[in-house]
Formats: structure tokens, C-alpha cells, sequence
């Protein structure tokens, strides 16, 4: 019998598994290469802060951020999630823009908002944080440059447009550019500090109410339902009246975030109708985003007043092969029975076809105005 039949033989002893101290030694001599590795690649950060300072690149570049994010995640071999990667990713990001230069975000509050979630998600927390108390306020505060970029919620899946973001855009659309888009996976809870059964009254934002629906009417048929101007403000609104009144019956639909944040319990998690309930978010900036090579360009316009006029706005597109991913209109507040619409092309404005077919589509068109072209989204927070 041969050496190598020998140690081929069923009946050859294991190699001995590795004890549990020498399992957490490598550990521990893993994590001091890690950490050597995050600080050399810092040291290259700072640098590139230097050469931006330097050109006036700006700090948070979404194009570079898809690649980079494409990149770590097609290197993974497992066994982390492509979640996990990404978030450590996000945190690293974020990171380095404080290295390069310290960013602050404004979003819809309170803290605790899916505003702030998405925002603290995508950004990370290693930059501020701005409590805005309405939509108009952080599209203010990053003209006004007291923020560097701000978070607002466009649409949700299905509950259809955000007014007041569509508000904001009629507002200050001509000094505003949508730099970025994110979407947020949004789960909602029930929060109270009151037994299920008291519940007579529910707090939160009209779009989460309604994302809700089919829920409420089943399990809490005639409650009262009360608008608040974001989920986080219901939640904290909640909790007040049951100080001031207990046994009010008081509740609010919010985010789990939310109820450890203020201090609110959890009655029932996962509430929503569609367990697949998107929010879209815009970031928006003063800056304009660079081509990523697969884009999206947002616009707005009021048509002409006659007859097939918004049809031939919509045609011009067709014309040019660019798709349309998305339409909605508000009331333009200028006269009765005129509207302003919204929609976003596939592709970027630097793209021969979409520079054509905005072209062509503005004669048809009181007035276009091209929001911004950004990187699309593809993942979900």
C-alpha cells in the first residue's frame, strides 16, 4: 500500500478544527489589517479632497458613488450579503466626505422621519444632519447654501406623487437642480402608549395614512385619522396627548426609528398594504450631476393653450425613442384649470436624443424647464 492510498484511506484522522481562541486571534489579526487598510485608503481620500479643493469638483459625486458601490459589490465572493457590503460601503463614503469636506444634509423631520431614514441610510453618519420642518424648507436652505444637498420624498409606489415636494419644484425649480435619486424600501408601525384596544385616534402623514388603508379599515374601522406634517411629528404628537390625557387613546403611524427615538411603544410592525411600498427620494442640489450612462432627466412644463397640446409635448419624445418613466401634473397657481406637469426621461440631457426631443418638445410648451439629470437608482435602501 502506497503513502497515497494510505492518506486517501477512509480512516485517516481529520485535521483538527481550530479552537475558539484561535479563531478570535485570527479575527483580531484580520481586523488590525483592516483597519491599516481604511486608514491608508483615508490617506488617498484626503488627497483627492486636496486635488477637488483645488478644481472645484464637487465632494459627493453620485456617478463615481454607483461606480464605486458596482465595483465592491461585483468583488464579493460571499459569504456577506450585498447588503452588508454596501452598508459598510455607505459608512466608508461617508467617511470620506467629512475627510474632504464636512457635508450637511437638510431633510423633512423630525428625526425619525423616513426622510431622516433614508437620508442617515444613504449618507451615512459621518455627516450632519438638518431637521427641516417642511419640504419648501429644505429646498430654501440648500438655496440659500446653509446646506450643502437636501433629501425630499417625490412618489411613492402607492400612494402616487408628494404635493408638497411637486409644490416645491413649481416654487424654486428654476434655481434648484435634482442631483440624485434613492429609493427607500418603507415599512410603517402602529405606535401607542396605550393598550391596542384603546386606540381611537391615528396620527401621521396623509400619504403614510393612506399606504395604510386597507389595514385601518379592517382593524380599526371609524377611528379617527389625523393629518400630521410628517410620520415623526405624529409619533412625538401621539405620545403628548396620552401625557396630557392618558387613556386618550392617541396612536401614530410611524417608523420603528421613530418609537425608540420619542419614547413610543410598538403595537403592531409591518402595517403597510403592500409589503413592497417604495419611497422615492430626490437629492437636490445647486450642483449639476455628470453623466453615469444610465440616467434619468426630470422636467416641468405648462403646455400651450389649445387643443392636443400636451399630447404633442408627449409625442416629441416618442419621436425621438426617448421613454418616459414617469408623469404626474399639479395645478399651476396661476389660473383656474391650467396644470403643470412632471415627468422624467430616460436618459441624460447631454444625450443627443434627449437634447433633441426637449427641443422639440419646449415649442410645444409655455415654458419647460429641466429639473436635472441624474444618476437612476437601481438599488433600494
Amino acid at each position: 500500500m502506497t503513502d497515497e492510498t494510505h492518506d486517501a484511506s477512509p480512516n485517516a484522522p481529520e485535521d483538527p478544527k481550530p479552537s475558539l481562541p484561535e479563531l478570535r486571534d485570527r479575527i483580531d489579526k484580520l481586523d488590525r489589517e483592516l483597519v491599516k487598510l481604511l486608514n491608508e485608503r483615508a490617506k488617498a481620500v484626503v488627497t483627492v479632497g486636496e486635488v477637488k479643493r483645488g478644481d472645484g469638483t464637487p465632494v459627493y459625486a453620485p456617478h463615481r458613488e454607483q461606480e464605486v458601490l458596482k465595483k465592491v459589490l461585483g468583488l464579493s465572493t460571499g459569504p456577506l450579503y450585498e447588503r452588508t457590503i454596501e452598508a459598510i460601503w455607505r459608512e466608508i463614503m461617508s467617511g470620506s466626505f467629512s475627510l474632504e469636506k464636512p457635508l450637511r444634509i437638510g431633510y423633512l423631520g423630525p428625526p425619525g422621519s423616513y426622510s431622516h431614514q433614508a437620508a442617515t441610510r444613504h449618507f451615512g453618519s459621518s455627516v450632519s444632519y438638518e431637521d427641516m420642518h417642511e419640504v419648501d424648507g429644505v429646498f430654501t436652505e440648500v438655496m440659500r447654501g446653509h446646506c450643502h444637498y437636501g433629501l425630499v420624498p417625490i412618489e411613492n409606489s402607492n400612494s402616487g406623487g408628494v404635493v408638497d415636494t411637486l409644490d416645491a419644484f413649481q416654487a424654486h425649480g428654476r434655481q434648484i437642480t435634482i442631483y440624485s435619486e434613492l429609493l427607500l424600501n418603507v415599512h410603517h408601525s402602529m405606535l401607542a402608549n396605550c393598550e391596542p384596544k384603546q386606540v381611537t385616534r391615528v396620527h401621521s402623514k396623509p400619504e403614510a395614512l393612506s399606504q395604510c388603508r386597507k389595514w385601518l379599515s379592517v382593524q380599526y374601522p371609524g377611528v379617527e385619522l389625523v393629518p400630521a406634517a410628517s410620520t415623526s411629528r405624529a409619533v412625538q404628537t401621539a405620545k403628548a396627548e396620552e401625557v396630557l390625557e392618558p387613556g386618550r387613546g392617541s396612536a401614530a403611524i410611524g417608523s420603528t426609528l421613530a418609537g425608540q427615538l420619542y419614547g413610543v411603544n410598538m403595537l403592531f410592525e409591518r402595517i403597510e398594504d403592500d409589503p413592497n411600498n417604495i419611497t422615492r427620494f430626490f437629492i437636490i442640489s445647486g450642483e449639476q450631476a455628470r453623466p453615469s450612462g444610465d440616467d434619468k432627466t426630470s422636467m416641468m412644463f405648462m403646455t400651450e393653450d389649445k387643443p392636443g397640446a400636451l399630447l404633442n409635448v408627449l409625442a416629441a419624445f416618442d419621436r425621438h425613442s426617448v421613454n418616459l418613466s414617469h408623469i404626474d401634473k399639479r395645478p399651476s397657481g396661476r389660473e383656474n384649470w391650467s396644470y403643470t406637469f412632471f415627468i422624467d426621461a430616460l436618459g441624460h440631457r447631454e444625450d443627443t436624443k434627449v437634447a433633441a426631443a426637449i427641443n422639440d418638445a419646449t415649442a410645444h410648451c409655455n415654458e419647460l424647464i429641466v429639473l436635472g439629470s441624474y444618476p437612476r437608482a437601481t438599488r433600494i435602501l
